[in-house]
């Protein structure tokens, strides 16, 4: 049974401001390409070598109702239409295969919308190189003396390298070359004329302090993303003529077509790294090479003809350079046989689908489901960028959401800090891709916020350096150059010959004497002369240590001062971190004083509320009692004024002006709620209000506007006659905002009919009394009257309050 696979540990955030890694922000650049027709409308204006400025083209002010807005966008460089592909390598790409050479990785991205030119700059066009020929062609102008021979390093299915010695390597290279190849050898087929244009770049480039005492070795690899799948663009997807397929109606039918490729799997290593398993890595050994096996992935990429282009790509591609090194021996004469001494760097070049909308390409069908799957990576990949930035701006520890895609997943590593990483944002100035680009210039604006931890160098092997060529200097004179000992021997006079043939020659060995003392003076001039040289050179040598001795000295006496400057403000630090923590401990007191005070507050406030509600019914209270013994009072006066009345008039006393009486609350403003059912009495009793907003349903607005409320409510009474009742209340505001209404009073008033079986006056009945008055109901002008005064307060109780005026007569 296999172990449980555990989940990989997160690694611990870091802090905002941590000192613990170095940071660099995304490397975001802008490239603008020429317009297709001179006569197009441009809305993307080059302020200077770093801002763009959008336009907003005429009709999208039409449809935003004439809204003219220009944004400015900054890059950390803009690259204009008269830029060329080697300008921009230079500034874009050349650091970047530096840094592959020296051991550390690189991301570049192309991305914009389709038609923007991206494709033309990774790739290039004949006569015009891009990016990625220009990128082989500086690896293998920097390495090229250097590599090592094919098949010392071997891929593995671990996304690692093992290493062969030369027996090995030659035996798998006869083997390899034994098997018989159905395909022509790249070196005996016929380039492509625009293949050729390309990869002839006539600049040489080359990369500076290249390790001499190690050998290298080249891979690429080729995959695209399609639907977010990963397919591998090198694989030689065999025929297989046993395996049959099947139609719709499941019957076997002939093949006669490759197997469709399938699908890759992504896999993480042991170093926590990325990468898709079981993809074909190629070993190259020259520029020319390696673009040929590009071209051929490049060659089933997936392309289709849309209302935007007649060549878009349907799909991510992504193009890998991986650079092996190993360290040579301690004789600089074999690879040093440690698969840990191996270092592995990658370049990946990445020219990203474009972005689209799809009711501009038109889209149905395959298209349209790809072109959804093209924007939701990218969606993927803008929103990866949000939490990163997020996370670093604010100190906050989101997951970012790598997995939501294959794109985003595939090089996560590289934003954890795993190599520099670089974006070209392609953009085309026609007005008709002002949205797209609008977005684009959004979401590089994003991504030029985040940063990514500078990746860590390699590690020293340890061995001496020089030793390819201390070796080869070991090993005796190479060619015809002559040694050094041989030039110095050249140098003297020849010597005669002394062959002696006759016992009386004379002159033979004199010669050979005088040969010998030239020869013995030079070399005597020549032990001066290196004597002389010896004592110069000692003393520029002294010199030298001299002032390596003073510049050390002047180095420690730096360092002693950055010490010392580095203690001061270490000192300082402690001292504002206990003053910080004196001000927290202070901060933290006046917080919970304040929570106390604030508790107290809002103790007091519900006190207070409290309080003005007991006022505010002691005072509803007051005017009720107030308005009772109004009350009373008018009606004991209206009791008196009409006995008095009574005893004054006679029969033919004029008749009574009847009037209606005004309110006593006729000073504030008044809501005077009528419904629609009520019926329109039109007695002497109905009440006058002056400035009263009459309504048939309350509202908000009338109540607003008024501070007293009347509601006139009819119903039918015991004897069947309709009784009015005036319900009465003040208007008070609430807290929230709104308005209350408080009953105060209630005043009733009933119309009687005339022909109701009362009492009627008749000369037979009831004669008058001593007093003046007559019986009880008598006349309807005594009835008339009775009904102006209604007996006021004798059966409504505290809160009643009528508006009658009492029957007076006139002087």
């Amino acid at each position: 049974m296999k172990p449980a696979r555990t989940k990989t540990p997160r690694k611990p955030p870091v802090k905002k401001g941590s000192q613990t890694s170095l940071k660099d922000p995304v490397g975001v650049y802008c490239r603008v390409r020429p317009l297709s027709l001179p006569e197009q409308e441009c809305c993307i204006e080059v302020i200077n070598n770093t801002t763009v400025q959008l336009h907003t083209p005429e009709g999208n002010r039409l449809n935003r109702n004439g809204d003219y807005k220009e944004t400015q966008y900054s890059f950390k460089q803009v690259f204009g239409i008269h830029t060329t592909q080697k300008e921009l390598f230079d500034v874009v790409a050349n650091p970047l295969v530096d840094d592959l050479i020296h051991g550390k990785n690189g991301l570049l991205f192309t991305y914009g919308v389709t038609g923007s030119g991206k494709t033309h700059t990774m790739t290039g066009s004949p006569g015009e190189g891009g990016l990625l020929p220009r990128c082989l062609d500086m690896l293998f102008n920097s390495i090229g003396s250097f590599q090592a021979k094919r098949y010392v390093f071997k891929s593995n299915d671990r996304n690692s390298m093992d290493i062969q010695c030369e027996v090995d390597a030659l035996l798998e290279r006869q083997k390899r070359e034994a098997t018989p190849n159905p395909k022509t050898p790249s070196s005996k087929r016929q380039v492509d004329p625009e293949f050729a244009d390309m990869i002839n770049v006539q600049e040489f480039c080359k990369a500076e302090e290249v390790d001499e005492d190690s050998v290298y070795g080249v891979f690429v690899s080729y995959i695209e993303i399609y639907n977010n799948y990963i397919y591998d663009l090198l694989e030689e997807v065999p025929f297989d003529p046993i395996k049959p397929k099947w139609n719709s109606c499941s019957t076997p039918m002939r093949n006669t077509d490759f197997v469709p490729p399938q699908s890759k799997l992504l896999r993480e290593d042991k170093n926590h790294n990325m990468y898709v398993a079981g993809c074909t890595e190629v070993e190259v050994k020259s520029t020319e090479e390696a673009f040929e096996v590009f071209w051929r992935g490049q060659k089933k990429r997936r392309i289709a003809n849309t209302h935007l282009n007649h060549e878009s790509s349907r799909s991510h591609s992504v193009f890998n350079i991986k650079l092996v090194q190993a360290p040579l021996d301690a004789d600089g004469d074999n690879v040093l046989q440690e698969k840990e001494q191996i270092t592995i760097s990658q370049l990946s070049l990445v020219d990203l689908a474009g972005s689209e909308r799809t009711n501009r390409t038109k889209a149905e069908g395959n298209r349209l489901r790809e072109a959804g799957n093209i924007n939701q990576s990218l969606m993927t990949l803008r929103t990866c960028m949000e939490v990163l930035r997020e996370n670093q701006t604010y100190g906050t520890n989101k997951m970012v959401p790598y997995r939501d895609s294959k794109l985003t997943h595939l090089f996560k590593n590289y934003f954890d800090g795993e190599g520099k990483v670089r974006l070209i944002v392609c953009v085309n100035p026609k007005a008709e891709d002002y949205e797209e680009s609008l977005q684009v210039m959004r979401f590089a604006e994003v991504t030029q916020e985040v940063e990514v931890a500078r990746p860590t160098d390699k590690a020293i092997c340890g061995l001496t350096p020089g030793r390819r060529y201390r070796n080869q200097a070991r090993a005796g004179p190479v060619g015809d150059e002559p040694l050094v000992s041989e030039v110095v021997l050249q140098s003297f006079p020849p010597l005669p010959s002394c062959e002696l043939l006759d016992v009386n020659d004379e002159q033979t060995l004199p010669r050979l004497i005088e040969a010998l003392e030239r020869r013995h003076h030079l070399r005597q001039m020549m032990i001066e002369e290196f004597n002389r040289q010896s004592i110069t050179f000692k003393a520029l040598l002294q010199e030298f240590d001299n002032a390596v001795l003073n510049k050390e000295n002047y180095i420690q006496g730096k360092l002693n001062e950055k010490e010392k400057v580095i203690s001061g403000q270490k000192l300082e630090i402690e001292r504002l971190e206990k003053k910080n923590k004196t001000l927290e401990y202070k901060v933290e007191i006046l917080e919970k004083t304040t929570t106390i005070y604030e508790e107290d507050k809002r103790n007091l406030q519900q006190e207070l509320e409290t309080q003005n509600e007991k006022l505010q019914r002691q005072f509803s209270d007051k005017r009720r009692l107030e308005a009772r013994l109004q009350g009373m009072v008018t009606e004991t006066t209206m009791k008196w004024e009409k006995e008095c009345f009574l005893s004054q008039s006679d029969q033919n006393a004029p008749p009574i002006r009847l009037r209606h009486r005004r309110s006593r609350s006729a000073g504030d403003r008044w809501v005077d709620h009528k419904p629609a059912t009520n019926l329109q009495t039109e007695t002497v009793m109905q009440p006058h209000v002056p400035r009263a907003i009459t309504v048939s349903v309350a509202n908000e607005k009338a109540l607003a506007k008024c501070e007293k409320y009347m509601l006139t409510h009819q119903e039918l009474a015991s004897d069947g006659e309709i009784e009015t009742k005036l319900i009465k209340g003040d208007v008070y505001k609430t807290r929230g905002g709104g308005q209350s209404v408080q009953f105060t009073e209630i005043e009733t008033l009933k119309q009687e009919s005339p022909t109701s079986s009362r009492k009627r006056r008749s000369s037979t009945v009831a004669p008058a009394q001593p007093d003046g008055t007559e019986s009880e109901w008598t006349d309807v002008e005594t009835r008339c009257s009775v009904a102006v005064e209604m007996r006021a307060g004798s059966q409504l109780g505290p809160g009643y309050q009528h508006h009658a005026q009492p029957k007076r007569k006139k002087p």
